[in-house]
């Protein structure tokens, strides 16, 4: 065994990578930035979803195994990193709450699921994002806001909810991202 445990930062810089293009591979820096996290965390993130075989190295540049991510989302990552829940606060919204499933999923009486956020726009009850960087890197990126959301239905939703977020997680992973726009 290596000693490196996973940590659900790994997720989200996995995530980001499974989202653009293979190549050029960005700079640490570079994902830094796009996921409100220091480069040394991104590093650090890379070497252990490595370790995880959820991101494969190939000569200079990485690949994630979609494969092994998605099950891991599906199947390990509700166990691994349970959310906690708390008290009404002002945030972003998750789960259900929050796009793609806001259009699937009619909103009930219960205050929504939300990531406490000083720059949210919804008040709901607490709950933790995977990563503290969550919240920030979400407004930055409308694509990687959904997968997060889709999972954080995995970690806590109801039986419809976690197999729509299946269901769309495998769609989104399945296929590879393009090349951005020039």
């Amino acid at each position: 065994m290596n000693g490196m445990e996973i940590k659900a930062q790994d997720i989200v810089v996995s995530l980001k990578l499974a989202m653009l293009p293979p190549s050029p591979r960005p700079t640490y820096a570079t994902l830094a930035a796009s996921l409100a996290m220091s480069a040394s965390e991104v590093h650090g993130a890379v070497k252990r979803a490595q370790a995880a075989k959820l991101i494969n190295r190939l000569d200079s540049t990485f690949r994630v195994d979609r494969r092994n991510l998605l099950e891991f989302l599906v199947h390990g990552v509700k166990y691994a990193f349970p959310p906690e829940r708390g008290s009404l606060t002002r945030g972003t919204p998750t789960a259900y709450a929050a796009p793609p499933m806001n259009k699937e999923f009619a909103p009930d009486s219960d205050p929504p699921p939300v990531w406490p956020d000083p720059e949210g726009t919804l008040r709901g009850f607490e709950f933790s994002p995977l990563s503290k960087c969550v919240p920030k890197a979400a407004r930055q990126d409308p694509a990687l806001y959904e997968l997060l959301a889709l999972i954080d239905a995995i970690r806590d939703g109801r039986v419809r909810e976690r197999q729509y977020a299946e269901k769309e997680l495998t769609l989104r992973l399945s296929k590879p991202m393009a090349a951005p726009p020039k």
